[in-house]
Formats: C-alpha cells, structure tokens, sequence
C-alpha cells in the first residue's frame, strides 16, 4: 500500500511495510502508531537491550542485534520493507560491544570510519550502508508529520523579552556548536549560558541545572532561562532530528527555567497535548520556532 505525502515539493511515496528500527523510548511506539492511523504497515526491529520489551509485543516485530546489519536486512526483504526509518533513544557503541555477522565482518572499514564521527556523521554512514543494499532511509517528514512540532506559542504562558532574548542567545550557540557535532540543545539564563547538550542527552542535561540550583551554585530566580534545542546546521534531517516529551517538561519544571524553545518542523514531540497541559499547570512556556 502506498500514501503520497501531499502539499510539499519534496513529497515522496511511501511504501509500507515500513521497517521501524528501534532503540529506546517512546517515540518508536508513537511512530509506529501514526503509520498505522494513515494506513501503513509498520514493522519494528527492535535494538537488543534498548528497545522496550513491554511496548514493542503489541506491534508486529523481530528483535535485533546491534552489528548484525546482515540478518536485519534479510528479515527486512522478507517482510516486504523497502523503507527503512531510524527511531528512538541509543547509546553509541564500542567497537568492541558489536557482535557481527558475515555481512558486517564485511563492513568493518566502513563501521569503523562512522564511529570516528560525531553522531550525525555515524547516523549518515550507517544508512548509507542500508541504501547501497536497495533500502531507501526516510525522515519524519515523510512518515510521521504529525509529530513534529509546530510553529508559535503553544502554551497560555508567553515568553517575556528576556526570555526572546535567551532563546535568541540559544539558537546563536547552537549555530556556532554546529560544525562540531556536540548536542542539539543548551540552556540560556538571564544572558548567560549556562549549559550544553552532550553525551548525556536532554535528560541529563536539565538534570545539571536542577543540581546547580539546588547546591546553591545557580541562584538566577526560579521561572527564568529557556531550554533550546535545534537540529544540528547541515545535518541530514533523517535522523536524530532533537526528540520531546511530557519527561522534556517535567525536567524544565525541576529545572526550574521559564519554558522550552525547539525548531518547528525539525524536532519530534510525542504527546504534544500532555506536554502542554503539563506546561500550563506549572505556567511555563513551550514555543514552536520558525525554522
């Protein structure tokens, strides 16, 4: 079964089944379950110790391991999936960690100079290997539309002219943090940047800045300084595009900052109504950037 996706220039036909593969997290589910609701067939694979074990059994899937690029497109070609996402939470691996199979024996030189890069750079090599092989990779924007955020003040609290200002000093850092493939998103308070996004994630990032505040190292008043976060400049918008959730606004909430401002139309939001709600009960802001 096939959907044309309507009203863009770079609409593209998808063509279900559509092979999910799926780390950890939410959004996989939410993924899968938007294809459903316009009437493709997901198929999940699900990554071997990150994808949920308890979600994954209502959706049709096979599980996989990471290294084994071999069985995994097999299993692919047998399910009928020409198109193939990535989706959900992963922790970059060690060489050593991979168990792999004959195919990627095969690929070693290839895994190893994705690994040298940062993730956008690994995300790009990895689906290049799947699309020398007759897969075709898509992106959000082709497959779930309706989970990228969108654009304007969705909350009935506003951000101030400080906080246009901090979120104009966010995207400015995140331009400049660009070229060395760190993180999507920092934390901008009163001016100043507080933090950046690394290894840890979002999670851990808004987790830092509870810490601060509650050693007494961080004394701006609470209520104030924005999370932003914005894909990286230049980077395929396919994969890793920066990825929302009620969890995103529970940790600006311990946080202690003002609100969240993302790129619309480049970042992923799972329950954008309990996100919202939640903002509104806690009188924080979330903003939906023009990109």
């Amino acid at each position: 079964m096939n959907e044309t996706a309507q009203g863009r220039p770079d609409a593209v036909h998808v063509t279900a089944p559509v092979a999910l593969i799926a780390g950890g997290g939410a959004l996989p589910f939410a993924v899968a379950d938007s294809l459903k609701n316009r009437g493709l067939d997901p198929v999940i694979f699900a990554l071997r110790g990150f994808c949920d074990p308890q979600k994954v059994g209502a959706y049709r899937h096979h599980w996989v391991a990471l290294g084994k690029f071999g069985e995994a497109m097999s299993l692919m070609r047998k399910e009928g999936c020409r198109d193939v996402t990535f989706i959900g939470t992963l922790v970059r691996p060690a060489l050593s960690e991979l168990r792999f199979d004959w195919l990627t024996l095969r690929l070693i030189p290839e895994i190893i100079a994705g690994l040298r890069g940062g993730d956008d750079h690994l995300l790009t090599s990895t689906a290049r290997i799947f699309e020398t092989r007759g897969f075709r990779l898509l992106g959000m924007r082709e497959l779930a539309p309706d989970l990228l955020m969108p654009e304007g003040i969705l909350t009935a609290t506003k951000p101030g002219r400080a906080d246009l200002a901090d979120i104009d000093k966010g995207r400015e850092v995140l331009r400049s943090m660009s070229p060395h493939d760190i993180g999507q998103g920092t934390i901008v308070i009163d001016g100043h940047v507080v933090s950046v996004e690394d290894i840890g994630g979002t999670d851990s990032l808004l987790m830092r800045i509870r810490e601060l505040r509650e050693s007494g190292r961080l004394r701006a008043k609470p209520g104030s300084g924005v999370l932003v976060k914005a894909p990286k400049q230049g980077q395929d918008l396919r994969f890793d595009l920066p990825a929302l959730g009620p969890k995103t606004i529970d940790g600006v909430i311990a946080a202690g900052l003002g609100g969240l401002a993302v790129i619309a139309g480049h970042s992923i939001v799972a329950d954008l109504q309990a996100m919202v709600e939640t903002a509104d009960k806690a009188r924080i802001f979330i903003v939906g950037l023009s990109p």
